[in-house]
């Protein structure tokens, strides 16, 4: 049987190392990860959410029905929708005044929209919203899913890594700023943002995923929505 081929739409490389070793806890079959945003060759749509943004927009510009329909797409038997959740407290201005103009004429999903947390839940549903508004017409079908880490994917990383005594796993999902604490923990617990470090740690997600799970909400749900779009 050969290995799934999965697409990820992300925010930058080290969110492609954090959800590779999520998928790899999930699956029980051989996969490969294809990192389809940030594209080294495509410089133009940057990086962070607001290349997200714009791999939507290109994509809602060719399809006009399910994102899984467009032939670009055709060979990927799951297309994962990776954005963190912090972005509810980012503007469209953000990304350029060509995009807040869209934005307004288009009636994407306002941002900023901050939201309380807990739960992460909340924050999670406005970033769900404003992905598909930026997909229109295009839509996720049963092989496109979302990634919605809280507030970032460095919590999966901090949940899977840190002691249990470590302070920042208390209301893990809303930590603003997390990156940042973890780069100024103690030399020995430190881990710097880069694609290097996170490799490093990477397997701990792995083989820690039942902890992640539990002390990120968002992480269960993008493993159940793995699950049924692997099914589907």
């Amino acid at each position: 049987m050969s290995d799934k081929q999965i697409a990820l739409v992300a925010e930058g490389p080290t969110d492609y190392v954090i959800v590779e070793a999520a998928l790899k806890a999930v699956l029980d079959t051989p996969f490969v990860l294809t990192l389809l945003q940030p594209e080294p060759t495509r410089p133009q749509s940057g990086t962070g959410w607001c290349g997200v943004l714009k791999w939507c927009v290109e994509t809602g510009q060719r399809v006009n029905g399910q994102v899984e329909s467009d032939p670009l797409l055709a060979r990927f038997d799951l297309i994962i929708l990776q954005t963190d959740t912090d972005i509810v407290r980012n503007a469209y201005d953000d990304c350029g005044p060509q995009i807040a103009d869209q934005a307004a004429q288009q009636g994407w999903e306002p941002l900023p929209n901050p939201v309380g947390c807990p739960p992460a839940s909340s924050a999670a549903a406005v970033v769900r919203r404003a992905i598909e508004s930026w997909l229109q017409p295009a839509y996720p079908g049963p092989r496109t899913l979302f990634c919605l880490p809280a507030q970032a994917s460095d919590a999966w990383l901090a949940a899977a890594v840190l002691s249990a005594d470590n302070e920042l796993l208390h209301g893990l999902e809303c930590h603003p700023g997390l990156a940042a604490k973890l780069a100024q923990l103690p030399l020995a617990q430190r881990i710097r943002k880069n694609r290097r470090e996170y490799q490093h740690h990477a397997r701990g997600i792995t083989e820690h995923w039942p902890a992640v799970k539990s002390r990120c909400a968002q992480a269960a749900v993008f493993e159940a929505e793995v699950l049924a779009a692997m099914s589907a």
